[in-house]
C-alpha cells in the first residue's frame, strides 16, 4: 500500500498553489475518505523554508478514490 502524509483541510488549504522546491508545486490528493494527502516526495524534497512543518506530517495508507468512466 502507498503511504502519504495525511493534512488537514487547514494545511490542505495553505498549501495550494505553493513550492515545496524550485518549479514544483504542492499537489494534495483525496482518498476515498475524503482525507487530503501530499506524496512522500514531496514531503521530502521539500526546500520550502514556509512549509518545512511538512515533513512533521503523519504517513498513512492511502486508499484511492474509484474513478468511473461513462463511455456513452
Amino acid at each position: 500500500m502507498i503511504q502519504l502524509g495525511i493534512l488537514t483541510e487547514e494545511q490542505k488549504e495553505l498549501l495550494i498553489g505553493q513550492l515545496f522546491a524550485p518549479d514544483s508545486y504542492f499537489n494534495a490528493v483525496q482518498d476515498i475518505n475524503d482525507n487530503w494527502f501530499i506524496s512522500v516526495q514531496q514531503i521530502d524534497q521539500c526546500v520550502n523554508e514556509n512549509f518545512m512543518w511538512v515533513k512533521d506530517l503523519e504517513l498513512i495508507d492511502y486508499e484511492p478514490k474509484e474513478i468511473s468512466i461513462d463511455l456513452e
